[in-house]
């Protein structure tokens, strides 16, 4: 391809994106929908206007690794360690159940097979794209609703957290034994020496930086040495581990989140994300997207993936939090605010397809998850708070149930 079509196809896709991406957000959907939807429209499958090139997938390559560092800098360390055992369990029973539904709805659709065999392992990569939780749009939900910082609020929000730092410990240990080479024991050993590897050098990087942190406090060089940490982890994952690289460039992030300055190095991140990266790599999720050989059968596939994710995760999470004491209409809200999906669930199916282990159809279901995920939990999040007072009021602030005069003669 010549030098100056990618130029032309950037310019194509990041318009798209940002038109379509608008539109979503009107309709009350996530961003990423419409810029999915975008890629759909200008790919091979609908108009043809771009085409997937090694340029566009290595520009799609960087958005999913500083997507991946992002969520690892906005992690906080000193929630999760509070919230402790509670949402850890929950997280858990996030991850394992829908891995273990996921499986059992491939291979009902799709036939049993031996363990090991490449039927055996889509089957449990399908669950693994189910383990992702998206907690962005339910904080927004709860922020709205004035119940963030309560008690299942902050549950949610912890347990959400932990559930993709094990879905991503779960994508690794797959994507290794998809290896056919591989032997499990190998698999183990590169993984818990990655592991051992990113505490050693994770601490000493952590005490450079606290240093460096001091020094240059909210100074540009401070993101620029934190995306060098980002793609070294990346480099050094995929090469001399076989782990993937997004889960270097997240254990970066989590390296640096307890950083003062671990909110400016995400917004210089967000930027480069936000205004290239990101959009390159969701539009090219719709380029990938493809309805060749789209049949019924998939069609109802794709239906029953939906609903076999989101009941996955209310009664893993539900009832776990059920069996720490919450009453059944709480346990239902932590359920509930688990259901959402999005970019991590996209990063997981995007990863799957580049190892070969789903065809880009069942990219389609994914989609599709993520809209319906993203519109129903809110709403029944919503409904389930119905009639409680909001948590979240400052000590000043007025109910939004009241007006300035009865707030006056209060």
């Amino acid at each position: 391809m010549e030098t100056f079509e990618c130029f032309k196809d950037l310019a194509i896709i990041l318009i798209a994106a940002k038109l379509l991406g608008l539109l979503a957000k009107k309709l009350k959907a996530p961003q990423v929908v419409g810029q999915i939807v975008a890629g759909l429209l200008i790919g091979p499958s609908v108009l043809g206007i771009v085409d997937q090139s090694d340029f566009i997938l290595t520009m799609a390559e960087i958005g999913v690794v500083l997507l991946m560092f992002s969520a690892g800098l906005e992690t906080n360390m000193r929630d999760l360690v509070k919230t402790g055992p509670v949402a850890l369990s929950i997280a858990c029973a996030g991850v394992f159940v829908p891995l273990i539904f996921g499986y059992l709805l491939y291979s009902l659709f799709y036939g049993f097979a031996p363990i090991g065999s490449e039927k055996f392992f889509s089957g449990v990569f399908v669950g693994t794209i189910m383990t992702a939780t998206s907690v962005s749009i339910t904080v927004q939900a709860l922020r709205e609703l004035g119940h963030l910082k309560g008690r299942v609020g902050t549950i949610i929000l912890s347990s959400a957290i932990i559930d993709d730092v094990i879905g991503i410990i779960v994508l690794t240990f797959v994507i290794g034994f998809k290896d056919t080479d591989a032997k499990p024991l190998d698999v183990v050993i590169k993984t818990l020496l990655f592991i051992g590897f990113s505490i050693v050098v994770g601490f000493l990087v952590y005490l450079l930086f606290k240093v460096l942190d001091k020094r240059f406090y909210h100074q540009r060089r401070i993101p620029i040495f934190g995306l060098v940490l980002c793609f070294a982890m990346a480099y050094c994952a995929e090469k001399f581990f076989g782990i993937a690289d997004i889960t270097g460039a997240y254990v970066a992030g989590i390296i640096l989140c307890n950083l003062r300055d671990a909110e400016y190095i995400e917004g210089k991140m967000d930027i480069s994300s936000y205004l290239l990266f990101g959009p390159v790599f969701f539009a090219s999720i719709g380029l990938k997207t493809t309805f060749d050989g789209f049949t019924l059968d998939l069609l109802w596939y794709s239906l029953a993936f939906v609903a076999v994710a989101l009941i996955a995760k209310v009664i893993g999470c539900g009832l776990v939090a059920r069996l720490w004491k919450f009453n059944n209409k709480d346990s239902l809200k932590v359920g509930v605010g688990m259901m959402t999906r999005g970019e991590v669930a996209l990063i997981v199916a995007q990863k799957g397809l580049a190892v070969g282990m789903i065809s880009s159809q069942y990219f389609t279901s994914v989609i599709l998850l993520i809209i319906c995920s993203s519109i129903v939990s809110p709403v029944l999040l919503k409904l389930l708070y119905r009639g409680e007072d909001r948590t979240d009021l400052a000590p000043h602030e007025p109910h939004p149930d009241l007006d300035e005069t009865e707030v006056m003669e209060e």
